[in-house]
């Protein structure tokens, strides 16, 4: 649609108001780090290796790349809106199920079911596809994620105080209630927005060559891949680093974790205000260089001899306002392929994304293991950045070619 969709708060005929799709959006991004602070103390509450323990980030991650495959074309085949109740609806099942885990491998399980909250983060942008044009979609895209900014934001420090308090258990109880509000508020505002009756899946593998050939599509989705890497080897490591590196407590952990969610509320912001104008190519592009630039002053700052949690946390605060930037853009641009596959693209592209990102958790968290400064992080995180910088200058590239 080119024009303005008719939008009524709590009322289920019409599309989902902003702020619904920002809360479906947010408790998936809430689950990805609330308990990152706990991550430490919970290893040794169940008895197990560091490394096992962080399978419930890179292990998460890689159940959320599995479940976005799946996703996209189920919700283009049914319909935005029973997708996502049936998601919240085990995502809340899940969490319980998480706080009486009487042992490493049923929390993991857990943990894996909770991954169907991840339906919330490629949906709303699906909906917002199916509403408005490319270039506005990045805009309203970029206030969605901006808003949802605020969850990450808050979610470690609120998970590092409720583990200071009580213990990680009330994390994941207040995930489930959470989950549950969330829920609620989906069957009372969330209208369908998916025009027609929905693609058959015959239909869609029959799309399938079209989006899978198109140069510009995987333009997108390994800039976005690339961007994000940086900011999930970072989750995978951080917490290590903060315990064992800077001897940091559960909430200033928290605390810490949530920077980079700064730097991504005002790259929303910047990306919501001037994505019309400024176009998604230029705007991705601006920032994977933010983002680039801030990891290699952070290295120059390392081996100039300043190792101090504020000046480490602190450059991941351009980490995130890169992405902030860069996100909206991208996932706009890989859903403007084919608009009438914006499910299946969105699905297929956050499942390339986030799957990445397990790789690069898992592999930051190993090789952090063994390094007992920072070093080996900001050089992994440098390094993604500027893929991310090749791949976005391919896409502009492309598009001159074909004259777009």
């Amino acid at each position: 649609m080119s024009h303005a969709p008719t939008i009524r708060f709590l009322d289920r005929t019409t599309p989902p108001h902003i702020a619904t799709l920002i809360l479906i959006a947010g408790i998936g991004a809430l689950n990805m780090s609330v308990f990152l602070p706990s991550l430490h103390r919970m290893a040794l509450y169940f008895h197990a290796d560091y490394a096992v323990m962080q399978l419930a980030v890179s292990g998460y991650l890689a159940a959320t790349a599995v479940l976005q495959v799946a996703i996209g074309p189920i919700s283009d085949r049914f319909g935005r809106r029973p997708v996502l109740i049936g998601a919240l609806a085990l995502f809340t099942l899940a969490s319980l199920g998480a706080v009486v885990a009487p042992s490493v491998g049923w929390f993991l399980a857990f943990r894996m079911l909770q991954a169907s909250v991840a339906t919330g983060l490629v949906l709303s942008r699906a909906i917002v596809r199916d509403l408005f044009p490319p270039a506005q979609s990045a805009s309203q895209i970029g206030y969605v994620t901006m808003g949802m900014a605020v969850v990450p934001m808050l979610g470690p420090a609120l998970g590092g105080l409720l583990e200071q308090i009580w213990d990680w258990h009330a994390t994941f109880l207040f995930l489930a209630i959470a989950g549950a509000g969330v829920l609620v508020l989906v069957i009372a505002d969330n209208g369908e927005t998916l025009a027609g009756p929905g693609m058959s899946f015959a239909e869609q593998l029959r799309g399938y060559p079209a989006l899978l050939a198109s140069r510009r599509f995987w333009g997108y989705v390994v800039c976005a891949a690339f961007g994000s890497g940086a900011f999930f080897a970072l989750l995978g490591a951080a917490s290590l680093i903060a315990g064992e590196v800077f001897a940091l407590s559960p909430l200033w952990t928290g605390l810490a974790l949530g920077s980079p969610a700064i730097g991504y509320a005002f790259g929303n912001y910047l990306s919501g205000r001037h994505s019309v104008r400024i176009g998604i190519d230029r705007m991705a592009l601006a920032g994977m260089l933010v983002s680039a630039t801030g990891m290699a002053l952070s290295i120059v700052v390392t081996l100039a001899g300043l190792v101090h949690p504020v000046a480490f946390f602190g450059f991941c605060v351009f980490l995130g306002v890169g992405n902030g930037l860069m996100l909206p853009s991208a996932t706009a641009g890989a859903l403007s392929v084919r608009p009438e596959l914006a499910g299946t693209a969105a699905g297929l592209s956050g499942a390339i994304m986030i799957g990445g990102g397990a790789v690069m958790s898992a592999v930051a968290g190993a090789l952090q293991a063994n390094d007992p400064g920072t070093m080996t992080l900001q050089v992994i995180m440098l390094a993604t950045t500027l893929g991310g910088v090749a791949a976005i200058l391919f896409v502009m590239r492309r598009a001159r070619q074909l004259g777009l």
